[in-house]
């Protein structure tokens, strides 16, 4: 059950209570990223949602999966009475309701035995402020998922309040979803770091209004060096992901913009993503997520940042080419190429600017 004007607003509102028809992608994406996730896991299965809204997500969470405890909790009374509705609608048993301040609510979850193996936070704005109590609410080996709406900030509108609130800077690029992501990792990485665990980015979403990243949380410390900068060359656009600050490009030695400090490793674990792949004749979903998770496979062990089509022919003002065509050529070349899950027209590559233009020009 959700609010009336949810479905017939463009915008849906906040009052009585949250409902977002739009984002049936990613909670389908979480959907079967928790059963891929819950089929290796054998400890308790246990999910714990920090804002759960009408209860969208965690409702799905204990009707398709299999799973001991639900526990939804938000701080609106009248979201938690249409999901108290609709869980007697669908018969669920495996299910608890919590009206509390989120990091309330988790700080009843965060003694050994207690925790979560499945936390979920999904905010209106940055998910920041709640990655402490959300780690700590996390067992180990579970996996934190967190979602961030602040895109402005995010992707460099407002560089001082993503360094007050990620601890680090964007720039505004074509690329700039990716730089996003990073920064929530490498804040992420940052409180973890703090409280002495190691998280394991192992998948992450852009799409429309969010940002979506999924981490495995361990209780040991992160000996890897996999915070760093972003640097992109002012004048000729080649970029690089490194450990240190470059303020000068290695090609033509331009001045450089700068993003980070950031997370830098990897974002997608292949093994899992390919086995969400797996999942996915289980539920009724999204036909974007088969060709969203095909991608992510792919680019799993590619090169950090993408291009586009654009920016290339910008570059060379020219007209844009087809994408399977690019990344045809850039692997006749010798190079390594994917399509990104980032950008429809988006690709990955070993290559350096130079020599993606060269080969756009052949």
């Amino acid at each position: 059950m959700v609010p009336k004007r949810s479905i017939i607003d463009k915008v849906p509102p906040k009052a009585p209570a949250f409902f977002n028809p739009k984002a049936k992608l990613t909670r389908d994406l979480s959907i079967v990223a928790y059963g891929a996730f819950l089929n290796n896991f054998n400890g308790p299965k246990i999910f714990l949602e920090g804002l759960s809204g009408v209860g969208a997500r965690g409702l799905r969470v204990a009707n398709e999966l299999k799973v001991d405890n639900v526990i939804i909790n938000d701080l609106n009374p009248s979201a938690l009475e249409l999901a108290k509705f609709s869980a007697k609608l669908n018969n669920l048993e495996n299910i608890e309701f919590s009206e509390n301040e989120i990091c309330r609510f988790f700080s009843l979850y965060s003694k050994k035995g207690r925790r979560g193996s499945i936390v979920d936070i999904d905010p209106f704005g940055s998910s920041a402020e709640f990655f402490d109590c959300g780690l700590r609410a996390t067992m180990h080996g579970g996996i934190l998922s967190c979602t961030s709406t602040d895109l402005q900030v995010l992707n460099g509108l407002f560089q001082k309040a993503c360094k007050r609130k990620y601890g680090g800077i964007p720039i505004r690029t074509e690329y700039g979803n990716e730089i996003a992501i990073r920064l929530i990792l490498g804040c992420l990485r940052m409180v973890a770091g703090r409280l002495g665990i190691e998280i394991i980015p192992i998948f992450v979403e852009s799409n429309m209004h969010y940002y979506r990243t999924y981490v495995r949380v361990n209780n040991r410390p992160d000996q890897e060096d996999n915070l760093g900068y972003i640097t992109q060359c002012r004048e000729c656009g080649n970029r690089v992901m490194c450990l240190e600050k470059n303020s000068h490009c290695e090609i033509c030695n331009s001045q450089t913009n700068i993003a980070g400090p950031l997370w830098i490793g990897k974002i997608f674990d292949k093994n899992f993503v390919t086995k969400m792949i797996l999942e996915e004749s289980k539920f009724n979903l999204d036909k974007k997520c088969e060709s969203t998770l095909k991608k992510c496979v792919l680019e799993s062990e590619m090169p950090g940042t993408y291009f586009t089509l654009d920016e290339i022919s910008s570059r060379i003002r020219g007209s844009p080419i087809k994408l399977e065509k690019v990344i045809k050529k850039l692997q006749a070349s010798g190079f390594i190429a994917s399509p990104t899950s980032f950008n429809p027209t988006g690709f990955r590559t070993d290559a350096k600017i130079s020599d993606v233009i060269s080969v756009f020009s052949d």
